[in-house]
């Protein structure tokens, strides 16, 4: 927020014949939102002064200056130097002689220092007090005044130090400035009384050795000027923003000059704000005496090159408002042209492939990057209200993509499956049940300042708090991505999954049974009916990840492949540490996919094939056995379906027993239905009856299998 003084512009750009409305209105639609009018009367007279909210990368805008010149372009007006001001300053070609400052922080792009003496009368003038209350700043009727004016009118903050107590400690005349660093285990006694620990980022300004401010941020409390300061040691520094806000941060330190500095500021006329703060100085004490101390060479960056194409501009920015012709009408070259040299913006237009090469000023560096940020200034100056606003012609319907229908497809199932979809913050904690997660280096808020690498802990988290609201258990999905950290380069690779929690509730599977939780086989059984709808062919393995470790449940989980061999994801049940910790039911289990391979392997087997339905009844068959709990279920169903000749057409597991008895003998107790079916006859009972026979024959030969009757 920043409140300008319109009679204080009025000064620089005439706006008299503005009216307030149509001011404020170009203003709001050129990025400058007034938020509020405030009127104030001084020495019966009444004053207008704006708040206004600027972008955050408009740091040019944040002067007085920079507001008249922002209005002087908007509305193309002349605009003028303050009266004290001049375009040539008389010292300029001292510089050539002076001691150049010992300078070598890349961070200071710009350092300059002037000595003032003879300084009897400190108080401020009465127009410079009017400015500062117009502005919402109280005046203190001495030297602070011309460091808030200058500030506010230029965006320059100056520091001033007593140039006297700087001689006395030095004892020595002739001062010579440098900037250091690496001032590890040192103390700074700063003049608002509080002693900062130095460190190695910390740059100190010293005068013949002397450290006499924190650069860019606060003076030594040795050093600072007072009522009874008769000669100023006045310094200007153009820093890099991030240093500063780095530096402050370190130091737990913000200051108003350093907040200034966090916003930005270009080294574009350091010498004549320099110039406009000395004549303020003199004109209240004209028998004063100035003398430049030092200055460093003013580093400026490299030019910038836009190049703008006339069709994109048109494109992008569409037809102006026409009231005389039906047909739609284009902003045209000309008044482009006409665009960039209000903006002060050199430039070069082709005019047979209309295309523009525009220069970009240094004050415009920070937020002219781009060539739609060259159209967004055009829009500016036209008026955005000044071109139509229409829905473009669609010539035809938007096509679904892949992944999106790929989205649909588990969406419908997973909700139809009794699940709801969620959705958490991709940043995460430190103390969340996942190694390695990526570490964010200037995190906005402590608690978020990780990049999940798994969507498993806020699902699990999300489950243990609507349950300590008093609601029940929570069974969701959620897509999102997550962050992981290569070994090999040290560098990130970003992948989007699929994760869900189920289970934890006991329901009935049948009318006749009682309440009982979901097992691990049917919880695995919701899963694999998803791969059936994607017609995906997976294989199962009894694994864990490292990174799932204290999530999943060590002896109950298995890593999912794919049929050509690739990674597809994790199935598990929750860890029971993990889940006693948090005060969850056991029986909840999870899963995380990975949601491009799915959608990649679903979009290659395009070819659908179909068999023809038998009209001819099915046999089913229980057949119940104890066998030894290590035996893989899959290998069971793949003997019994290889030897179950042409007419075994399926398997099911329907039941699941296991006792005190057969635990301490590693035993499990599965039965399951077998069906048969033919295509082309009836099957008769004996036949099936010899088929079984032989199948359990088989799991008795093969996994020593006891046959239960």
């Amino acid at each position: 927020m920043m409140l300008i003084s319109l009679p204080w512009v009025n000064e620089i750009v005439d706006i008299t014949e503005i009216s307030l409305e149509d001011l404020i209105e170009r203003l709001t639609l050129g990025g400058f939102e007034v938020e509020e009018i405030i009127e104030m009367k001084q020495n019966n007279i009444k004053t207008i002064t704006l708040d206004i909210s600027a972008t955050a990368n408009r740091s040019d805008s944040l002067s007085i200056i920079g507001i008249a010149k922002e209005i002087s372009t908007l509305f193309n007006l002349p605009y003028k130097e303050p009266e004290y001001s001049r375009s040539h300053y008389p010292w300029l070609e001292q510089l050539v002689n002076i001691p150049k400052c010992k300078n070598n922080i890349s961070e200071c792009s710009g350092f300059m220092a002037i000595e003032i003496t003879n300084l009897s009368n400190k108080k401020s003038p009465e127009w410079v007090k009017t400015k500062l209350i117009n502005s919402g700043i109280t005046p203190q009727n001495n030297l602070l005044d011309y460091q808030s004016y200058i500030l506010l009118e230029t965006g320059y903050p100056f520091e001033f130090y007593d140039l006297d107590k700087i001689k006395e400690k030095t004892k020595q005349e002739t001062l010579s400035l440098s900037m250091t660093r690496n001032h590890e285990s040192e103390s700074f006694l700063a003049n608002d009384s509080v002693i900062y620990e130095l460190n190695d980022l910390t740059v100190l300004l010293n005068v013949n050795n002397q450290p006499i401010s924190i650069a860019g941020l606060i003076p030594h409390a040795n050093y600072s000027y007072s009522s009874e300061t008769t000669s100023l040691l006045i310094e200007g520094s153009i820093f890099d923003a991030g240093f500063i806000r780095k530096q402050g941060r370190v130091l737990r330190l913000r200051t108003e000059r350093s907040s200034r500095y966090e916003k930005s500021i270009k080294n574009v006329d350091l010498i004549g704000v320099f110039y406009k703060l000395i004549h303020l100085l003199t004109l209240q004490n004209p028998d004063s005496e100035y003398s430049i101390t030092t200055y460093s060479n003013f580093l400026k960056p490299e030019s910038k090159i836009i190049s703008l194409d006339y069709r994109t501009c048109i494109e992008i920015l569409g037809p102006i408002r026409n009231k005389e012709e039906y047909y739609p009408k284009f902003i045209n070259t000309d008044l482009i042209c006409h665009y960039f040299e209000r903006l002060k913006f050199k430039y070069q237009f082709d005019q047979v492939n209309k295309k523009w090469s525009v220069e970009i000023p240094e004050l415009r560096l920070d937020d002219i990057e781009r060539p739609i940020d060259l159209i967004e200034e055009i829009g500016r100056l036209h008026g955005f209200d000044n071109f139509l606003t229409r829905l473009p012609h669609i010539k035809q319907r938007g096509m679904e993509d892949k992944a999106y229908k790929m989205r649909k497809k588990i969406t419908n199932y997973l909700l139809s499956s009794g699940l709801n979809e969620l959705i958490h913050y991709s940043l995460v904690t430190d103390n969340e049940s996942t190694p390695s997660k990526v570490q964010l280096l200037n995190p906005q808020m402590q608690d978020l300042s990780f990049l999940r690498i798994s969507l498993l802990p806020s699902l699990i988290k999300s489950v243990k708090e609507n349950l300590n609201r008093g609601n029940g258990i929570l069974e969701g999905f959620e897509y999102g991505h997550t962050f992981i950290k290569l070994s090999s380069d040290n560098s990130f690779t970003e992948k989007e999954f699929i994760s869900g929690v189920l289970g934890g509730q006991k329901t009935k599977r049948n009318w006749s049974l009682e309440l009982s939780p979901l097992t691990w086989f049917e919880a695995k059984g919701t899963i694999e009916k998803l791969f059936e709808q994607l017609r995906l062919v997976t294989v199962w393995k009894p694994q864990i990840d490292l990174m799932y470790q204290n999530l999943l449940h060590p002896y109950r989980s298995a890593k999912i492949f794919l049929s050509t061999g690739e990674y597809l994801g994790i199935f598990g049940q929750i860890n029971p540490i993990l889940a006693n910790k948090q005060n969850i039911p056991f029986e909840i289990y999870l899963f995380e996919l990975d949601f491009n391979l799915l959608s990649n392997n679903h979009n290659a087997m395009k070819i659908i094939t179909y068999q023809q339905f038998s009209t001819f009844p099915t046999i089913t068959k229980d057949i119940s056995f104890i066998i030894d709990q290590t035996i893989n279920f899959d290998v069971i169903c793949n003997l019994l379906l290889k030897n179950g000749t042409r007419y075994l057409i399926d398997i099911k597991l329907i039941d699941e027993y296991k006792d005190i008895n057969l635990l301490t003998n590693n035993k499990i107790s599965l039965c399951l239905k077998t069906v048969f079916q033919s295509p082309v006859k009836t099957l008769e009972t004996n036949m099936v009856d010899e088929i079984m026979e032989n199948l359990k024959s088989l799991l008795t030969f093969h996994f020593r299998a006891e046959i239960r009757t």
